[in-house]
């Protein structure tokens, strides 16, 4: 009988939003789907086969300025005006063009947020996304759940009963998945919380999706997970991956963002995992700041203790994988073959951009740097695949031991 060795790869795609101004926005208000052609050609030319194509309402109608966030929002696809049969028309031919397809659509920002206006704008443009991922072919929708600050956590699970259930029902009525990252967006609000996406962790999925379950739409729940924010709340992915087999719910992830973390051990003798939680500046003569530029040091709860990492491009000390303190890649994809229930050949790998001292808002100067982390996640992929298939199919056949304990679980 012969064994075939039959490593399977993940898909690669990259996230729209590793450069924003692709095509500067006096153009692409005029002719918004310029941006999206443009893309998928950047994308060929920096080897993603994918994209996954981000939308965020337009800036003239948002209520987070963008000189707030931490990492800038994109709207490449740009829906002020409902996505059309003859829009779709037109990015599908860009696709066939290109050769680049559609992994999924992201548009990340708070489904809980407080103000009642606002949640129903950021509802409906929810919705015109989901519409526009119907019409161009893909069956997931990424973003974030979010958090009302004024509630407590508690409170948070009867909102998303009442608020996100509904765009759940929507999106199954569309043929769709809605996968959530989840980042715990620290710097989101002036407040103190530390934890303003309730989905932050496999705890929460699983209340989460209880809920789901309960109303009929557990299948349109799931997580698209980033190892960064692991490490920045001091979690492995190993250690994610086992608690979700553990109890059940393996299946749960259903696709990934990778971008890594590095923690700043100096910023966690001083402040813990905590981040800084005064005289950070948001807040002037004791109230919080009406001026985004003050606003914008609310993400001190995070960035005293770490700082994103484009993968591929930082020196890791093999110590801080153990203590948690950046992402060890090989063992990620790795322990998603052994963990989940997934078929790596239909996942989608997201390369994600966010280092901010790389935010080149130049494609000349961005493209090689982009194009290097894309081969540096393949070749990751490929070498955990590889790994997979010798370890867990065709050395068990041969009935030949494999060497050593690998990392485990639950260890650091």
């Amino acid at each position: 009988m012969t064994i075939q060795y039959t490593p399977k790869s993940m898909k690669l795609s990259v996230l729209t939003a590793a450069l924003q101004e692709l095509t500067p926005r006096e153009l692409r208000d005029q002719d918004p789907d310029l941006a999206i052609e443009e893309w998928l050609a950047f994308s060929q030319e920096i080897g993603s086969p994918y994209i996954q194509l981000s939308s965020a309402l337009h800036p003239s109608v948002s209520d987070i300025p963008a000189e707030v966030m931490l990492d800038p929002v994109a709207n490449t696809l740009d829906l002020r005006q409902p996505f059309n049969q003859h829009r779709a028309r037109r990015v599908a031919e860009a696709m066939k063009c290109t050769g680049v397809g559609l992994s999924d659509l992201a548009y990340f920002d708070n489904m809980l947020v407080n103000d009642r206006n606002e949640r129903v704008k950021k509802h409906e443009f929810m919705l015109r996304v989901f519409d526009a991922a119907v019409l161009m072919g893909t069956d997931a929708v990424c973003g974030f759940v979010g958090r009302n600050p004024s509630l407590s956590m508690d409170q948070n699970l009867k909102m998303f009963e009442q608020e996100f259930v509904p765009l759940l029902k929507a999106a199954k009525d569309r043929g769709l998945s809605f996968r959530v990252e989840q980042c715990p967006m620290p710097g989101w609000n002036t407040t103190d919380h530390w934890h303003n996406n309730i989905a932050y962790a496999p705890g929460p999925w699983i209340a989460l999706h209880r809920i789901c379950e309960k109303h009929g739409v557990g299948d349109q729940f799931r997580i698209h997970y980033d190892p960064s924010h692991a490490v920045l709340m001091g979690q492995d992915t190993r250690s994610i991956f086992q608690y979700l087999k553990d109890a059940g719910y393996g299946f749960l992830i259903g696709g990934f963002h990778v971008k890594g973390q590095v923690i700043d051990a100096k910023g966690v003798s001083g402040w813990g995992y905590g981040g800084q939680t005064l005289e950070r500046g948001d807040w002037k003569d004791d109230k919080p700041s009406d001026n985004p530029a003050d606003q914008v040091h609310a993400w001190k709860k995070q960035t005293i203790l770490c700082e994103h990492e484009l993968p591929g491009t930082a020196r890791h000390d093999p110590l801080a994988y153990l203590q948690n303190r950046s992402v060890d890649w090989l063992d990620h994809q790795l322990a998603a073959r052994e963990l989940l229930d997934l078929d790596p050949a239909e996942t989608y790998l997201v390369v994600e951009h966010e280092y901010p001292p790389a935010r080149i808002q130049d494609k000349s100067r961005l493209k090689p740097l982009l194009k290097g982390s894309v081969d540096f996640c393949q070749a990751i992929d490929h070498a955990a695949a590889a790994m997979y298939a010798m370890q867990q199919e065709i050395m068990p056949e041969l009935e030949i031991p494999v060497q050593g304990f690998g990392r485990q679980a639950y260890r650091s």
